[in-house]
């Protein structure tokens, strides 16, 4: 099984969820490919994997610039390679994780939702299989933002994701994995 772990990260939450994932993946006997986008240009062809974890920080309800110009340059590109098919048909053994991390200062969870269903569009055009979808907490780090850690919706969330949060992300590697074989 070929599996990958693209992730954009601008303040290291979602960089500490894609580590948990690379290492739980690893530590079951799996090669991963982690690969942090740094360019809307990056040279990956995801039809290559048959498992794809996907994760971005949410940033005003939708993942980071640079992974939302590289899944729209991945779209057109397969599309333009007739890999993008009417009615998208599963291809069999692709599998998809889309995941997020999110303060939710305003409404909660129903901030990232939007970020999670933009991210997983590519994967659905191609056929791959959504089995689920994560959405962890997480801090706000930059100066500005700060004061929305403690004043926001979801209350108290300085240090998130922390270590239960991570122990929750293994779980759920493990769990998928399971399910995976057991198909």
């Amino acid at each position: 099984m070929r599996v990958l772990n693209l992730f954009y990260s601008s303040t290291h939450n979602t960089e500490k969820v894609a580590k948990q994932i690379h290492d739980v993946v690893e530590e079951l006997g799996y090669s991963i490919d982690t690969i942090k986008v740094t360019s809307p240009d990056l040279d990956v062809d995801i039809l290559l994997y048959d498992l794809i974890f996907v994760g971005s920080g949410v940033y005003g309800q939708l993942p980071g610039q640079l992974l939302i110009d590289l899944h729209r340059r991945l779209l057109q590109q397969y599309n333009e390679r007739g890999k993008v098919k009417p009615a998208s048909p599963r291809r069999p053994s692709a599998y998809t994780v889309i995941y997020c991390t999110f303060g939710g200062v305003h409404t909660g969870i129903n901030e990232a939702i939007p970020a999670v269903k933009f991210m997983g569009q590519l994967y659905d055009h191609l056929g791959y299989t959504i089995v689920s979808e994560w959405y962890v907490v997480g801090e706000y780090l930059t100066e500005n933002l700060r004061d929305r850690s403690v004043n926001g919706r979801l209350g108290d969330i300085r240090g998130r994701p922390n270590q239960q949060d991570l122990r929750e992300v293994r779980e759920k590697v493990v769990g998928l994995f399971k399910s995976l074989l057991l198909k």
